[in-house]
């Protein structure tokens, strides 16, 4: 028989006592693990080596990683999760908006970390759904998204690649058009804490994708006290 490999975990952080804590953890759950003390190091690593999540912290000696997070996401396919000191509202907010999967504040309990790793991987390991075939695309109010790439295209012709988080939450909404949706079905049966945390922030940044004015939303419009709703007819080809 022919095992799978582990999971290949990159860990970016520049305190070797975190550092060590956050590999012995992984070791210990059965993860692979390449630890990395400077952004430069990592990205070069990534140039050859594609992880399956990395662990990015926010305060790296020759960066600031918040600023790597959207080229990450917009370049590569891999789970996304920051672990910092930096427990300030702004910067979740913000890491959240770029595509971050997970946002941990420091002091963590390794396991905790481990379950939000495994459910990262999870999201990203994930068979398709099986009522929509990998080569699908869909069409609504003039906009064009491909599953099996992730390519969004608007009525205009512009293409934006969405991210993983940005992709699941678009597929449930348009398998469900003209539905209100409320936020467990939007997790798409996932039981992911730090996404029930998160959800209104990837919804607002999914709407923003599509909207000139998302506070007058006409495709994904809040239907206050029950969730969200896909106002658009939805072709499947």
């Amino acid at each position: 028989m022919i095992q799978c490999p582990m999971p290949l975990v990159f860990v970016v952080e520049d305190d070797p006592g975190v550092s060590q804590l956050i590999e012995r953890a992984l070791h210990k759950y059965d993860f692979r693990c390449r630890c990395f003390d400077t952004g430069g190091a990592f990205l070069r690593q990534l140039r050859s080596e594609s992880p399956d999540l990395v662990i990015l912290d926010l305060q790296l000696p020759d960066m600031d990683a918040l600023q790597i997070v959207g080229p990450l996401r917009a370049e590569h396919r891999f789970g996304l999760m920051i672990v910092t000191g930096r427990d300030d509202s702004h910067d979740r907010v913000l890491g959240l908006e770029m595509g971050a999967d997970d946002y941990v504040t420091k002091p963590f309990e390794p396991r905790e970390l481990i379950a939000r790793v495994r459910s990262v991987i999870r999201r990203y390991q994930g068979a398709p759904s099986p009522e929509l075939k990998p080569e699908q695309c869909a069409e609504f109010a003039g906009w064009r998204f491909d599953l099996s790439t992730y390519l969004l295209v608007s009525p205009s012709g512009e293409e934006t690649n969405l991210s993983q988080a940005e992709a699941q939450l678009l597929r449930v909404m348009l398998e469900h058009p003209n539905q209100i949706l409320s936020r467990d079905q939007l997790l798409d049966g996932r039981n992911v804490t730090a996404l029930d945390r998160s959800i209104d922030l990837r919804v607002s940044r999914l709407r923003r994708r599509f909207e000139e004015d998302p506070q007058h939303a006409k495709i994904i419009k809040t239907v206050y006290g029950a969730g969200y709703l896909f106002s658009a007819n939805v072709t499947w080809s």
